[in-house]
């Protein structure tokens, strides 16, 4: 059996998301009870919560919802390359020593520990996801809620994904995954108008 590693963090009401977002929350619409077989609940909650895949909907007008993007990208072999001393910014030179044979998606850390907290975060520069595109990447994951700063208005990063066609996973959790190459599943919902969907990301040894 293959290890698996599950990167999601989980999904309640302690959910971190962004200020004024929805935030998650649960109630019975049905009981189970003399009258009723089951338990059946009602669910709200922002797309964007715990370990999601953005779609260009969500940062470019007229961009495709997310149940319209190819499922390939979200598929496949992976790196994960550690940056946990990047400052404000992960830059190119912070990925420089592992791009050798690079696979098509790569998963960045920047933490000891994962936060969803919208407070302050690694970023990811947008020259790095041009230099990743020039290397044929296809998908990008960050351990933070987003590849841009909390305060930015512009999207810069966003823009970039947007730019190079890639797809992108936001708010992993890579605390206990070493540096190296696995397989990536983490496959959005059919939301066919939705601009981001929830993901169950996990990593599988090669």
């Amino acid at each position: 059996m293959k290890k698996i590693w599950d990167i999601s963090p989980p999904v309640d009401a302690q959910a971190a998301v962004f200020p004024g977002d929805t935030a998650y929350s649960q109630q019975l619409h049905f009981t189970l009870g003399a009258d009723c077989p089951v338990n059946v609940n009602a669910i709200t909650m922002s797309p964007h919560t715990g370990a999601h895949a953005d779609a260009p909907m969500h940062y470019a007008a007229g961009g495709a919802a997310v149940g319209a993007l190819d499922l390939a990208p979200f598929l496949g072999p992976c790196r994960v390359i550690h940056c946990l001393n990047a400052g404000a910014l992960v830059e190119p030179h912070h990925l420089a020593n592992a791009l050798e044979n690079l696979p098509p998606r790569v998963l960045i850390r920047t933490a000891q520990r994962a936060s969803q907290e919208w407070a302050s975060f690694i970023a990811l520069a947008p020259a790095c996801i041009a230099m990743l595109a020039a290397k044929n990447v296809v998908l990008i994951g960050i351990d933070t809620p987003s590849v841009d700063p909390s305060s930015s208005q512009t999207l810069p990063s966003h823009q970039q994904l947007h730019h190079q066609n890639l797809r992108v996973l936001e708010n992993l959790v890579l605390d206990d995954v070493p540096e190296g190459d696995y397989e990536l599943i983490a496959l959005p919902l059919k939301l066919m108008t939705a601009d981001a969907s929830p993901v169950r990301a996990i990593l599988r040894e090669l």
